[in-house]
């Protein structure tokens, strides 16, 4: 466990008490660095209690592999996430234990609860550890646990933990002038109270040396010269146009700025009342996604996400609009030429680009291995098919897998956290030698050398490009972006290539400021966060305080039928958002069948998925919280009619009314009295 000369040099600042930022390569064995101050910190700090917080759940038992190793038994370790069950209280594992890893969202979680197990203060602990801290800022956990501890300071109202930033790319923040760059490094700075970026000077050679940089190549091709599948998506794309009678709906079908302008529509439609139009408009994003599918993967890849859209609406559905049984009508009268042509279509340039590129380096000697980068859980689910389905590739030794993220999304697709750790070992282990993975594999994963990485079709940041690129550590290994020649995905590439210059250009203008100019700059930073902090939340009250609670009807977002009141609504642990009220049980139907969540969590588990008894949308599932049932909604099911009007409401953080925190003790004393 000894250090390298690099990594000694980065954290002796912190060695010290001092607050930094650790700014280095992937690879380069930040974790450890981290570890070994915690180390130095719980050996040298009287009462010392240490909290690593990291922004993914399958980080928790990764880091406490490493941290375990270094601090060799001498301390009390233990981890918490949100899928550990039946657990004591966060503050009271916080007191019980000498170093806690855990994901941000608990922390803050305790930071905010009134029960004493659960609560915590920030001044329970001596230093702060923070992964990937490069999401400190604007509205992330991260930035909003970091803002409690500015509060504090310029409060001096308790002594504060030091605070351990790490990270491999601090980014420019959208900043394509140095300025700008500079601007957003000294936010970063501010917001985690930071004395000094650090990154290897004297001892960077060392660190050249150590992190090796893959070999990048653009592997472009051209798109294809006919395509039939695509054509015919659009021509039905066109007739449903025609139905909307909508001239200034543009008709740059597939693309991004589509689908915002149909999701748009959509709102709008269901805020005004206009049934038929928001239909259409949610039929012609589903087609706006099987166009992007088809670019990415293959034809059959987005007939059959077609296919599984329209089967679900049949088996939800119990009436249909008009404007439903049309659109029904219109995809079932194409749907076996749709098949057809997607069947018989011509190959993805793409594909056969990355068949190619996998042929390649799978064939060569050694025990080769390798990640599949790609955008969306559906891409990487369709990808994963195509390679157990290609020909051409089962002549070589390829054993991949999924790894994508574990929450539930609008896709539907989604791993378990016990899954991905699964997946995660075997790849370690040399089990599996292809991931085929989205943003969720970029940071933080201590996952073995790979040879190759392909970046496949991606229009990501600077940040995602180092982050993807970092996992490329064994020799001669090959850095690949697979996309279409002239595309918006190269533009991107290119910028990123660039903008990651800057980011280092700027991050060394940081680190050659004047001590007493880039301290005064940082307290004025904080200062304008803080002001800038409190206005927004002043301006979220006065939101919430627009209308009462009792003036706010609940509508089903597809029948429009009132379904209950905004008093009706709690606040399940600060995010899940329950109807109390026993009368609201006559308006929806529940499913025998669990929802399948395979996680555990600590105080409810799922029940049946609920839907509205009218006309079968879809509204959310049945939460057993400890002994009570309870109807838990999301909020793109419901439309909100207010004294001034229909609202769509994007998150239940944005009602135009207050909604309390549910009771528990109090729920079942005013069911006994019923």
């Amino acid at each position: 466990m000894e250090l390298r000369p690099y990594q000694w040099e980065v954290i002796m600042p912190a060695l010290e008490g001092k607050n930094i930022i650790i700014w280095l390569p992937t690879g380069a064995g930040k974790t450890r660095a981290a570890a070994y101050v915690a180390k130095r910190h719980l050996e040298t700090v009287e009462g010392a209690k240490v909290v690593v917080l990291v922004n993914r759940v399958h980080l928790v038992s990764q880091h406490c592999e490493e941290f375990r190793r270094m601090l060799d038994g001498r301390w009390a370790i233990t981890t918490l996430s949100g899928d550990m069950g039946p657990r004591p209280g966060f503050g009271h594992v916080a007191r019980r234990n000498d170093l806690l890893i855990c994901t941000a969202e608990l922390l803050q979680m305790a930071l905010t609860s009134s029960e004493e197990e659960e609560h915590v203060e920030l001044n329970a602990f001596s230093l702060l550890v923070v992964d990937e801290c490069h999401h400190t800022h604007k509205g992330t956990v991260y930035n909003s646990i970091l803002s409690r501890y500015l509060e504090h300071k310029f409060w001096r109202t308790r002594p504060l933990p030091q605070v351990l930033g790490l990270t491999a790319s601090p980014g420019t923040g959208r900043a394509t002038k140095l300025d700008g760059a500079i601007d957003h490094i000294l936010q970063l700075c501010a917001n985690l109270d930071t004395w000094r970026i650090m990154s290897p000077q004297t001892y960077l050679p060392q660190l050249q040396e150590h992190t090796r940089q893959p070999c990048k190549q653009y592997d472009l091709c051209h798109r294809r010269s006919q395509d039939p599948f695509g054509d015919m998506l659009k021509e039905l794309m066109e007739q449903v146009h025609d139905h909307l009678e909508m001239p200034e709906l543009n008709q740059n079908f597939g693309t991004q700025t589509y689908e915002q302008q149909v999701v748009e529509l959509s709102q709008a439609a269901a805020e005004a009342g206009l049934q038929e139009r928001r239909v259409y408009a949610l039929h012609l994003r589903r087609y706006n996604d099987a166009l992007l599918i088809h670019d990415t993967v293959r034809a059959v890849d987005a007939m059959a996400a077609l296919r599984d859209f329209y089967d679900r609406e049949r088996a939800t559905k119990t009436q249909f609009l008009h404007a439903e049984r049309w659109l029904l009508t219109l995809f079932d009268d194409h749907k076996n030429k749709l098949a057809l042509l997607a069947t018989h279509g011509p190959e993805n340039p793409k594909l056969e680009m990355l068949e190619q590129i996998l042929q390649e380096q799978f064939s060569s000697p050694g025990s080769p291995r390798g990640i599949i980068f790609t955008c969306t859980r559906q891409s990487a689910h369709s990808l994963l098919l195509w390679l157990q389905q290609q020909p051409g590739l089962q002549t070589v030794d390829i054993r991949a897998e999924l790894l994508i993220g574990a929450g539930h999304s609008s896709q539907g697709i989604h791993m378990t956290q016990r899954e991905q750790q699964d997946v995660i070992r075997k790849f370690r282990d040399g089990t599996l030698n292809l991931l085929v993975a989205t943003s969720v594999a970029e940071e933080g994963l201590d996952i073995p050398q790979c040879n190759v990485i392909v970046r496949y079709g991606l229009l990501t940041n600077e940040i995602s490009m180092v982050q993807a690129r970092g996992r490329s550590r064994a020799d001669k290994s090959v850095y690949s972006f697979v996309a279409i020649q002239g595309s918006r995905e190269v533009q991107r590439e290119q910028t990123n290539e660039a903008l990651e210059t800057l980011m280092e250009r700027a991050v060394a203008a940081v680190q050659e400021m004047d001590p007493a100019a880039y301290q005064a700059k940082i307290r004025d930073l904080q200062r304008e966060a803080l002001v800038t902090r409190a206005a927004r939340a002043a301006r979220q009250d006065t939101r919430r305080q627009q209308f009462l609670a009792e003036h706010v009807k609940i509508l089903c977002i597809n029948c429009t039928v009132a379904v209950g009141y905004g008093s009706d609504l709690r606040k399940v642990e600060g995010a899940h958002h329950v109807n109390v009220n026993p009368n609201f049980s006559i308006y929806y139907n529940v499913s025998t069948k669990p929802v399948a969540i395979d996680r555990v969590f600590k105080d409810w588990m799922p029940g049946g998925a609920i839907s509205c008894k009218n006309c079968g949308q879809p509204w959310g599932l049945q939460m057993i919280y400890k002994s009570v049932k309870l109807p838990a909604l999301k909020v793109c099911s419901v439309l909100l009619e207010t004294p001034r009007g229909r609202v769509q409401a994007k998150k239940w953080s944005r009602v135009p009314f207050p909604v309390p925190d549910f009771n528990y003790i109090q729920h079942l004393s005013e069911l006994s009295l019923d």
